[in-house]
């Protein structure tokens, strides 16, 4: 499930929708913004200093081949434009597995990412913690991950351009980012647990025995996301930061419902603090 003519038509779009401004302008940082976690994006476009210029946006939807993400709370977009001089480029949104999508659908916006230029990737999510420990509202740094979605996004011919057949995945996330993260929250007070990550298919959530079970194989949050985009970026051979908003606390003696807007609302909540955080990262990087 590679698909590097499909991702080079995307790329090529993309460049050509930019503003001549910002159109030869490789960004060095990638951010996927997740469920709630939109709004960084918008001081990438209005330009946080008075010396920024401002940035672009490009809607998925005027890009050829380019999946629409199904989820309201995700906006579908790419936005090019400056923090602290360093440019970034964000993807808005992402599309799911349970929606229907394939593999190489999900990833499309990693492999576009690293066609611009992007050399780290930062992934953020909102994820249900599992570790009884963690509460809902921080954020979590993703130590390590569990593909737990039954698929891959380099099954079938590999794209010999983009990696190697067998990438290593010893450390999916990169350690020297990870430690930055964590000196950085530090810095700022902002709570940031270090754990590790499952993605899992849904669109259901999970049920307690589901719940004790991850939380027995070593998982300290659980999400519909991310996984196959690590897998994605270190096949590209990309440097990639996870970071999770916490959005719900899954205790399988008490489970209790969870609505969608709920884990929007704290996801929001929890994303002031993750955009404090990222502001002062890319300082450093």
């Amino acid at each position: 499930m590679q698909n590097p003519q499909e991702v080079q038509l995307a790329v090529d779009a993309l460049r050509a929708a930019l503003p001549a401004a910002t159109s030869g302008e490789k960004p060095l940082l990638g951010l996927i913004l997740g469920t709630g976690l939109s709004g960084l994006a918008a001081e990438l476009l209005t330009g946080p200093a008075a010396s920024e210029a401002p940035g672009a946006r490009v809607a998925f939807a005027s890009l050829p081949g380019f999946p629409l993400p199904g989820v309201d709370s995700h906006q579908g977009a790419f936005v090019l434009g400056r923090l602290h001089g360093v440019p970034v480029l964000a993807q808005q949104g992402r599309c799911h597995l349970y929606e229907g999508r394939s593999p190489a659908e999900v990833c499309m916006g990693v492999r576009v990412m690293a066609g611009m230029g992007v050399k780290t990737l930062i992934i953020t999510n909102a994820a249900g913690a599992l570790n009884p420990r963690f509460e809902a509202g921080t954020l979590m740094c993703m130590a390590d991950q569990i593909n737990h979605t039954g698929v891959s996004p380099l099954t079938g011919p590999n794209c010999a351009a983009w990696g190697e057949r067998f990438p290593d995945m010893s450390a999916p996330f990169d350690p020297a980012l990870q430690a930055l993260a964590l000196e950085t929250a530090g810095e700022l007070g902002v709570r940031l647990e270090r754990g590790v990550y499952i993605g899992v298919h849904g669109p259901e959530m999970e049920s307690p025995a589901e719940t004790r079970m991850y939380r027995q194989w070593g998982a300290d949050a659980v999400g519909m996301s991310t996984v196959l985009e690590v897998i994605a970026a270190r096949h590209l051979g990309l440097r990639a930061l996870g970071l999770s908003c916490l959005s719900n606390k899954n205790l399988p003696d008490c489970m209790t419902p969870v609505p969608l807007a709920e884990v929007i609302a704290v996801a929001a909540r929890a994303g002031e603090n993750l955009a404090r955080l990222l502001r002062a990262l890319v300082t450093k990087l």
